[in-house]
């Protein structure tokens, strides 16, 4: 018996966070990336569940971080059934790469810890649990994440894991604000650090630095607003998935945020 569908509205808020028209901007999205196309992956089977639901599945499944006996019953299939939709179907909601930017675009980034239970990419971090770095990076002016950096191990610091990650890379060509753990990077705009002696900043630098933290506060905002999908607050599935889940995230983000 199925207990959520997409056919009733009702249920679309409540477990993923988007309007109903939202909603099926997302499956439209999905069936243009060919999900309509994906077979069951067993010969001979079809999906029991549509598009719509599969997207629902999915979207339902990083919103709550259910386990897959208990998303699965939700839907009326099997945990493993639940286990293929979001393997196939997954992938096909990840976050477009910009394309075209403005001139005048700002971009903010900033590392989360993402708690992960596969330890061959984790290792002990600030948190006290194994997690992996997380790179993220939004418009400052629209507040939309533009990138993410490939995961890597949590015990690495920003500075580092913000070359390693690939999302230097991508952010290339464009102004990019950051707190001072990213130190080291010249194409990044730190704050102004307090000099050796101990003496105060010059008023100038320390208002600069004010309007600095102001704008840099929107990527804590940005990650909050992100971390609401409880996938990414305790990662149960295998590291190599947490890219493209963190992508998919990024992207149903910012489809909330955009309205």
């Amino acid at each position: 018996m199925q207990v959520i569908s997409a056919a009733r509205p009702e249920w679309i808020f409540p477990f993923t966070g988007l309007q109903p028209a939202q909603f099926r901007r997302l499956v439209r999205l999905v069936a243009d990336r060919g999900g309509d196309a994906i077979a069951d992956g067993r010969p001979g089977r079809q999906w029991s569940l549509d598009l719509a639901d599969r997207v629902l599945l999915v979207a339902a499944y990083w919103r709550t971080n259910l386990t897959m006996r208990q998303i699965g019953p939700l839907f009326g299939v099997s945990h493993s059934a639940a286990h293929r939709v979001i393997d196939t179907l997954g992938p096909l909601l990840a976050l477009a790469p910009v394309r075209r930017r403005r001139v005048d675009q700002i971009a903010i980034v900033d590392g989360t810890l993402v708690p992960t239970r596969d330890h061959r990419l984790a290792a002990p971090s600030k948190n006290y649990r194994f997690s992996t770095n997380l790179q993220v990076a939004i418009d400052a002016h629209t507040r939309l994440v533009v990138a993410l950096g490939d995961p890597q191990p949590g015990n690495r610091n920003d500075t580092i894991v913000y070359r390693t990650s690939g999302i230097d890379q991508k952010l290339a060509g464009r102004p990019v604000m950051a707190d001072g753990a990213y130190r080291g990077n010249s194409d990044v705009i730190i704050p102004y650090r307090k000099p050796a002696d101990g003496s105060e900043l010059p008023e100038w630098k320390a208002d600069l630095n004010r309007q600095h933290r102001t704008v840099r506060a929107q990527i804590e905002h940005a990650l909050a607003r992100m971390k609401t999908f409880k996938i990414l607050r305790d990662y149960r599935r295998a590291a190599k998935t947490l890219a493209d889940t963190a992508s998919g995230v990024a992207n149903l983000h910012n489809i909330i945020l955009a309205g």
